[in-house]
């Protein structure tokens, strides 16, 4: 560690500052939330750290207008791989840094792999840092994936300060760390992958990505909750968020932006993964709609929005008699306390008993069903398996149910039913209120009140 840099622990909880660390903060009396960090640099140069340029009270720079600011929108680089640059809102913003978090063998690196090869096909420089797989596990995967992945430029350093003068001296256009965890400073004491080694590699890769105007991809590796690992603050401090969704044994993955400073949040990309890589999806809501030639009860469909994007998705429910005292409760892609909140309406306002029933819900496609969009498709999903009786294979069902069994409208109707009117789908049910939305062609909208008038209308 540098003798001019000069660092401290801090206590997480409290805040408090310490010399030296200990198990446990003398303040607040917590275990093991000390955490180092750097007080007082080093006066020098070097990338991705300002040097000082004032004495503290001085003041650097003035404030000026937005107005008086100069300058345009950097023009994006389209990546080729159509679902990408969707999710990223059109395409890579140069000097930006992404995040990218997922599962383990996720396909995180091989997408990131795919990304640098189609920049450096368009006679771009690009780089790939990797700090733990080899030069042969990476050349391999690059042989298996083609697409120019062996021209490439890969760099195995887990060094941050040799990494970032790397970068000073090529200046690439993109560049791929792999992954944060594994990059450490010799600022700092602590090991590779802790608290303090987290924050301030990534805060000086985030300032070299201002610098230089080089695109950075981060991989993050994630914890056993499912969220980034590492301090929240990694999260706020890169400008993109992407995690990476999907069985490791199925063959599609699922794209998710869930912070973006220069597009709209929760967009969702669609990958096929197969013996060349990821590939994407054209048409995502086929995926999800399922097989829809078997006229089974319990299958209904829905329209929800993922960020301005609506996809039609198939829910199936199953009400089977219950085998144990206690009936089960089964949900995959729905949340468990949003289905105990429906079987309770349809028992009290439309008189179906669950009570010895075994309730399923299940999205089809590895979806995950946020928005409450889909309450009536999964009433009507899993009223439709009680009476035995299949819905019609093109009908959808939109709208939030209330606790009183009222059926509430939902936003950005005209978007969903265009996607359902571009499938073949030719009636929808909706809250009585939206029922005079301008639908298109070929689409017949019907307005219903409350659950039980939904019912009546699909099985009288």
């Amino acid at each position: 560690m540098s003798t001019k840099t000069k660092t401290a622990y801090r206590c997480t909880s409290c805040g408090a500052e310490h010399p030296k660390w200990g198990g446990r903060c003398e303040s607040c009396g917590k275990w093991s939330t000390l955490v180092e960090e750097i007080v007082e640099r080093a006066p020098a140069k070097v990338i991705g750290r300002p040097a000082t340029t004032a004495r503290r009270g001085m003041v650097a720079v003035r404030a000026a207008k937005l107005s008086a600011v100069s300058g345009t929108e950097s023009t994006r680089l389209k990546t080729g791989l159509a679902e990408f640059d969707f999710v990223l809102g059109g395409g890579i913003v140069p000097g930006s840094m992404v995040l990218v978090g997922g599962e383990p063998g996720i396909g995180k690196s091989t997408l990131l792999l795919q990304v640098v090869a189609r920049v450096q096909g368009m006679s771009h420089r690009a780089l790939y840092v990797s700090g733990e797989e080899s030069p042969l596990q990476v050349k391999l995967r690059a042989d298996r994936l083609g697409d120019g992945a062996g021209e490439v430029e890969f760099l195995p350093e887990t060094h941050l300060e040799t990494i970032l003068a790397h970068l000073e001296a090529t200046r690439p256009v993109i560049a791929v760390i792999d992954s944060i965890q594994t990059v450490h400073t010799e600022e700092l004491e602590g090991a590779p992958g802790n608290v303090g080694q987290v924050r301030e590699c990534a805060a000086r890769l985030m300032r070299a990505a201002k610098e230089l105007g080089t695109a950075i991809f981060v991989v993050g590796h994630v914890t056993k909750g499912g969220g980034i690992a590492g301090p929240k603050t990694l999260e706020h401090i890169v400008d993109t968020v992407l995690y990476f969704e999907g069985e490791s044994g199925a063959d599609y993955r699922l794209l998710r932006a869930t912070k973006n400073r220069f597009g709209s949040v929760d967009e969702l990309g669609v990958f096929r993964m197969d013996a060349a890589g990821l590939q994407p999806v054209a048409n995502p809501s086929e995926l999800f709609m399922g097989d829809r030639t078997q006229k089974a009860s319990g299958s209904a469909l829905t329209a929800p929005l993922e960020g301005t994007r609506p996809l039609l998705v198939e829910i199936q429910g199953l009400a089977a008699k219950a085998g144990f005292g206690t009936p089960q409760r089964v949900t995959t892609g729905y949340d468990p306390r949003r289905l105990a909140l429906l079987l309770a309406v349809l028992e009290k306002r439309a008189g179906l008993g669950f009570a010895q029933l075994d309730a399923f819900v299940n999205v089809v496609g590895g979806m995950r069903l946020t928005e409450p969009s889909g309450d009536t498709a999964v009433a009507a999903a899993l009223a439709s398996s009680v009476y035995d009786r299949a819905l019609p294979g093109d009908t959808l069902f939109l709208g939030e149910i209330g606790l009183g069994g009222e059926i509430r409208a939902v936003s950005q109707l005209e978007r969903r039913l265009a996607e359902a009117a571009r499938l073949g789908l030719t009636r929808a049910y909706v809250a009585k209120a939206s029922a005079k939305v301008k639908a298109p062609a070929g689409i017949t909208v019907v307005g219903v009140a409350n659950v039980r008038d939904l019912l009546d209308t699909i099985f009288t």
